[in-house]
Formats: C-alpha cells, structure tokens, sequence
C-alpha cells in the first residue's frame, strides 16, 4: 500500500512537471491546463479518488503558499494601496457573499444562513491563480498589485464569514459575537505576524548558515499560522503579515547567501505546490459530481443552481469594482485611479483556487442539500479558471493594456542603479580623503573603474539592436575563461589533486559568477524587443527640463557621434544635446563623447536618439524624463 502511495505522488509531481513545461512552451498558464487535466484524469476509471481533505489545505498546503505570496509582495505598494485592497478583500467579499447567498436561497430554497455560508466558500478569488495567469499574460503592475493584495487577505474575511454561517445555521450567533469574531481575527492576526516576524529577525541575526536560515524560512509560515488559529484569530492575516514584514526586512537581516539559499528553494517548492494544487483540484470533479447525484434534486435544479451561483459572482465583482473605481483609490504614487480599461480586467480577473474548495469540504454534513453547495463551489473554481483565466488575455489584448515592459524595467533599473553606484563612488572618495585610510589609492581606482563598468552595463541594454557593447564582449570572454578555469579544476578532482570540500568551494562560486552573467545575458536579449518608456517610478522633474518643455528639439548636427567616426571608434548608443544639437556617444562607448560635450560646456540636457527611445536626462540634477 505505502509502494502504490508513492508511486502515485510521482505520478503526480511529474504530471504537473510535464504538464507545466508543456503550457509553458504553448503560452497558457499553467493553472488552465492543469485544472483541464485533472478534471478529465477524474473520469479514467483506473485513477483513484483524492480527496482534497481541507486539513491538508488550510493547515498544510495554505500558509507557505501565502508566505511565499507575501514574503514576494512588497509592503511599501501594500500600503499605498491599502484602501483599495480592504475595498476587494473585505467589501467585495461580503458584497459577493450575500449576493450569492440571496440566488442560492431562492433557486435551492435553503435557509439564508446555509446560502450565506456557499457566498463565504465562493467569494474569495485565489492569490496563486491571479498572480499566475495575471503574470504570464503581462497584466499591468498596479492591477497585478491590487490583485496580489486582494488575494493575501481575502480568505480571512471568508473563513471568518463561513465559520460565523455555519453557527447560523446551527442558531448560536449574534451580532456582537460576529463583529467580536472580525474584530479578533484582523486584529489577532496583525499582532500574531508581527511578533512571529520578530521571532524570525532575533533567529536572523544570530545565524549566518543559509542552510539553516532556510530552515527557519520554511517553519516561518506555521509559527505564525497556528498560534493564531489557536486563539481563533485569522491564521491568514498572520501568515501574510510575517511575510510582508520577512520581505521588507531580508535585505538586512539575512546574509546573501542566505538570500539566495531561500530564493532557489522557495521557488521550487512553491512551484510545486502551486501547480499540485490546481490538479488536485480538477482531480475532485468526479466524485463530486458522484455525490451531488445523489441529491434528491433533479440535474435540472441542480444545473440552474450552478449556473446562477457562478453567474452572481462574476456579475458581483463586476458590479463591486465598476462604481470602486471613481472612489479615492490610490493605486502607486503618480495615479489616484485606475483607468477604465484596468477596471474592466481587475473586474474580470476573479479567478477562484484551492481555498474555496477546501472550505466547501468544512459545511457540516447537517447543511441543507450539502453535495450541492459542494458542486456549486466546484463549479464557480473550474469555471472562474476556465472562463475568465481563459479569456483574460484576449480581454487584456482587446483594451490594448501594457503589462510590466522589459527595456522600461531596464531604463529604471539603470537609473536606481546610478544612484547606488554614485553613493558607493562617495564612500570611496570619503575613503581617499581620509588620512588614516589603509586602502591604497591604486584600489580604490580599481573599484571605481569596476562600478563605471557596472553602470555602463546597465545604460547598455537600453539599445533595442543587439549590439557588441563593450560589456558584452567582456562578458562573452569572462564565460570562455570561466570555462576554463573550471575544466582545470575538474581536472585535479578527476586526478584525486586537492580536498573535494576545497574544490567544491571554488565551483560553487564560479557557478554563482556564471550564473550572474547569464542572467544579464538573458535578461539583455528580452530587453531588446520593447518600446521604451520613461519608468514613471524614477522620473522626475528639474528646472532645466521645465524650461526646455514646449521646445522643438534641435536638429542634430550629425547623424553619428562624428569625434567616434575621428577616432576610429564605433558608439554604443547616440545622445542628442538639447541645447546645441551636438551628437554624441553614451558613456558605455570607449569615448563618453556625450559626458564630455556636457563637462566642456556645461549644457545640462541629452535626449536618447536610439529607435523607440526618447528619454532625456539632466546631467546636473540627474533626473530622468
């Protein structure tokens, strides 16, 4: 028995491994097919039943998929966004809840209590279905951000909701004890995060070794899960605000290699988890429906059911969102409103998941008609998925939305980029001045030649034509070299020369530097198909700019960087004085011909002159528009 167990999680894990790399190489989202393909393996007769067991999913499989959710979620949006996400995970799950439970009422005839207790199951969209269908389509960051945020925190307001309906029906609640039972799980739930978020920086600080921090990451979710559970607070609030707390806090309370340790590892379990979760889900369809034909309802009543449920939540959030968007809804710091056709994909985007099927599965067997309200929610998660997880990218396509673009992630990055660069040349010329400092002047001009590179490595992948930019030549001849090194040191392992700990210490970190450079590389040729646009986040505004608005910019007295075409020289990428017309190289060419027009002359403007590209940047103020 225990060998068939096994067997069949292999046959399982490895499903969901070809299945995801197969919808990967076809561009679906991997929970679609999966959802498909557990729903049709439901009805091979030689597959046998899993039951999803809610314990399984509320107390096993929930807090690290939250955690890991979380710990990704940036806190700073989470709390410019805040009053949006309370408006969809607490407003529109009430609002989605009692719609539900009014059409459930009527078409089954229950009492309210029970088809409250059906809008609490269906209400809450899943986190892991939109960050993964929103994410493969390109949907745009803030809509994706409100999405995330919305699905962190709306499985608390429905738990609590269920548990409040269940005790409805069994005629043990009152008023006060629901909005005791709210007001316990949020605020439970903040305070359980927030000291179990202590409890993981006092381990943090005081270990180094990035196999046990890891360690202490994978507990982290259940430390702050049960206890809160134990106290009926809302084990999801405190698990997504450890998370949110944990991710803030990592970059300096965690060694890096600790970091990276968590990162790689994390991303495989959540791959794992994430995508097991949508084919357990499909695999539940048969024996649901099995038992839902044993209702003495008719097929007839029980379809009509289905149908209505699953229409009430996609009108509700339609209904929810439309209004909310003319509501004070601040979504980043440059825009207060979603746009229409954002809020007609955050309207469409409410896909449900694992959570609302492991919740249907607590509805005591007393509940009125219980397999079918049990089929409904089935209904509404593969529905939701299929549906609106299906047509969401045509819809996105339809409205002409711009998800996340990869040469303006560049433009930002070598922009924030920049300004470390510049505090870390401050820190070394504070270095220089200092008498007393003990690093050789020699040094200390090495590593500033080592950040100007890093920063041309940046300007770099802005140019929308592969290019061999100095960088990249360097690059390609660091990963012969590496190359080779490594070979010679595989070489007096194979000879039995050298201690294979010692050994194993001098792969690892070519690997990690290896590593390094291949993901520039790759990163460099998705940059390369985008139209560019100034990254909103690192653009601002400077005297010099505000004059220079409402001017034709000057013709360009060359068509090339003409010192370049003197020198023999080939210019990485052109800039465009805005002052005097004068066509200069950027400074990831050999002549910084740009950089020096503006030290001879002191005009402070440039404007890119690449194809799609039409950014300016101040040289004094170092501002980008």
């Amino acid at each position: 028995m225990r060998m068939e167990v096994a067997a069949w999680i292999v046959v399982l894990v490895t499903a969901v491994l070809v299945v995801s790399a197969v919808s990967d190489r076809i561009g679906v989202a991997a929970p679609l097919s999966l959802t498909v393909v557990g729903i049709a393996a439901s009805f091979v007769p030689s597959i046998p039943d899993v039951p999803l067991h809610p314990d399984v999913v509320l107390l096993g499989l929930l807090p690290p998929l939250l955690y890991s959710a979380a710990y990704r979620s940036s806190l700073v949006d989470f709390k410019a966004n805040i009053r949006s996400i309370g408006l969809l995970s607490v407003g529109l799950v009430l609002f989605s809840a009692f719609a539900v439970g009014l059409v459930a009422t009527a078409v089954l005839h229950i009492p309210f209590a029970a088809g409250l207790a059906l809008g609490a199951i269906v209400g809450p969209p899943d986190a892991v279905a939109a960050t993964a269908v929103g994410r493969r389509i390109g949907l745009p960051r803030r809509v994706t951000t409100l999405l995330e945020g919305e699905s962190l925190f709306n499985d608390a307001t429905s738990i609590v909701l269920l548990r409040t309906a269940i005790a409805a029906i069994a005629g043990t609640v009152g008023v006060w004890q629901v909005v005791g039972s709210f007001a316990l799980s949020a605020v439970g739930g903040v305070a359980i995060g927030v000291i179990a978020a202590l409890l993981a920086k006092f381990a943090n600080r005081r270990v180094t070794d990035p196999i046990i921090t890891t360690g202490i990451s994978f507990v982290a979710p259940w430390v702050a899960y049960l206890p809160a559970e134990e106290i009926h607070a809302s084990g999801v609030v405190a698990v997504v605000v450890m998370g949110l707390i944990s991710g803030f806090k990592a970059p300096v309370e965690q060694t890096a290699l600790s970091r990276m340790s968590a990162r790689i590892n994390w991303n495989t379990i959540q791959f794992l988890l994430e995508n097991t979760v949508f084919l357990l889900i499909g695999l539940q369809m048969r024996w649901i429906v099995e038992a839902a034909g044993h209702s003495p309802l008719g097929w007839g009543t029980i379809g009509l059911a289905c149908a209505a449920v699953m229409a009430t939540v996609i009108v509700a959030r339609i209904v929810w969102c439309l209004p909310s968007a003319f509501v004070a809804v601040r979504v980043d710091q440059t825009d207060t409103h979603l746009s229409a056709r954002e809020t007609a994909v955050l309207s469409w985007a409410g896909m449900r998941g694992v959570v609302t099927l492991a919740a249907a599965f607590i509805l005591p067997s007393t509940v009125p008609h219980r397999e079918v309200l049990v089929l409904a929610a089935m209904v509404v998660v593969a529905g939701s998925l299929l549906i609106q997880g299906s047509t969401l990218p045509a819809l996105s396509r339809f409205l002409k939305l711009q998800g996340p673009n990869a040469r303006t992630d560049a433009l930002q990055q070598a922009v924030v980029m920049r300004s470390a660069i510049n505090a870390g040349i401050a820190a070394l010329d504070a270095m220089a001045a200092d008498e007393n400092c003990s690093v050789p002047p020699e040094v200390i001009e090495t590593l500033r030649e080592r950040a100007e590179t890093r920063e041309r490595g940046n300007w770099e992948r802005l140019g929308p034509e592969a290019k061999d930019t100095p960088n990249a030549q360097v690059r390609r001849a660091r990963l012969q070299m590496l190359q080779a090194e490594r070979e010679e040191v595989l070489r007096l392992r194979n000879t039995g020369q050298g201690d294979h700990e010692v050994l194993q210490q001098v792969l690892f970190s070519f690997d990690i530097e290896e590593a390094t450079l291949t993901v520039v590389q790759t990163r460099n040729e998705r940059v390369a198909v985008a139209e560019l646009l100034t990254p909103p986040r690192v653009s601002g505004e400077c005297e010099h700019m505000r004059v220079n608005d409402g001017f034709d910019d000057p013709t360009p007295l060359s068509t090339t960087c003409e010192e370049c075409r003197a020198q023999g020289l080939d210019p990485v990428a052109l800039r465009l004085c805005l002052s005097c017309g004068h066509v200069g190289c950027c400074d990831s060419s050999v002549g910084k011909h740009a950089t020096a027009h503006y030290e001879v002359t002191n005009h402070p403007l440039i404007r890119s002159i690449e194809p799609g590209e039409s950014w300016r940047w101040c040289y004094m103020d170092e501002i980008l528009k």
